[in-house]
């Protein structure tokens, strides 16, 4: 890295020590898993104190691009994956337009008799015979979410024999059945991770994961899938876009403003 030139003015030394380092890690001077330099060493290449480089440190750390291990040192981590929170791509294509593989893999597929839950949920009796689907979806080999869906097996009979390895769940629902989900309705919850969901995430049992619970409805408004997600934290990042009208004070004309919110967890398409 090039030596970077401070500058007194309205921009923090911190804060360019920050954008320097940044601009140095995007254009992969630093790769995910190198070490940086030590503090000190950094803080003799910027011609400033230790505490500016480490206030820089504690930007990037909190932007998920580094990690900061006592005694050990500074590490590069893989940028979050950003996702559009209110997009309608899947799973699949959306990590191929953000130059990852995805990969799905199948846990279980089996009947299941609907729960209390599952059946108020899709609207059938408690006991319904349900298709149970639950898989892994990766992306370049590093597991991202854990899908655990509900269906019913009345409403679609043979759909346990699909590959859903390889094929899209609702496109099947769409091509095979002539019922394509029309909106989702999903609520969000942070939550501890039990072991077995943790294992095949790859974390360790009471990692911090998004549980992502909802509900898909048909276009005639009935409910076809019930299903719980749990997302890892620590490798997405989700954000939305959303149109803010305020008022004029002056005119009392309303003038619309596009607003950005960065937002760190959210759902997923199937």
């Amino acid at each position: 890295m090039a030596r970077f030139r401070l500058e007194l003015g309205p921009v923090p030394l911190h804060h360019q020590v920050y954008l320097d380092l940044r601009s140095a890690i995007d254009a992969g001077e630093w790769r995910a898993g190198d070490r940086l330099p030590p503090e000190r060493e950094l803080a003799a290449r910027y011609g400033c104190s230790l505490i500016t480089v480490r206030r820089a440190l504690d930007e990037l750390s909190r932007e998920r691009r580094l990690t900061r291990a006592r005694g050990r040192g500074t590490y590069v981590s893989d940028p979050p994956i950003d996702r559009n929170l209110q997009g309608s791509l899947s799973f699949a294509d959306e990590m191929r337009r953000l130059g990852k593989e995805p990969e799905t893999r199948l846990i279980s597929a089996r009947p299941e008799s609907a729960t209390e839950t599952v059946a108020a949920a899709l609207r059938i009796e408690p006991g319904s015979p349900t298709v149970y689907l639950e898989r892994l979806r990766s992306a370049s080999g590093t597991p991202m979410l854990l899908e655990m869906v509900h269906l019913s097996a009345e409403r679609f009979p043979g759909l346990l024999q699909a590959d859903f390895e390889h094929y899209s769940l609702y496109d099947l629902l769409a091509t095979r059945y002539r019922t394509p989900v029309a909106r989702a309705r999903e609520t969000l919850e942070p939550v501890t991770l039990p072991a077995r969901e943790a294992r095949l995430l790859g974390l360790k049992p009471g990692g911090l994961a998004l549980l992502v619970e909802g509900l898909a409805f048909a276009i005639d408004g009935s409910p076809i899938e019930y299903g719980r997600t749990f997302v890892r934290g620590d490798l997405s990042r989700y954000f939305v876009e959303r149109v803010v009208v305020r008022a004029a004070r002056s005119s009392g004309r309303s003038e619309p403003e596009l607003v950005a919110s960065g937002i760190t967890l959210g759902h997923v398409k199937r």
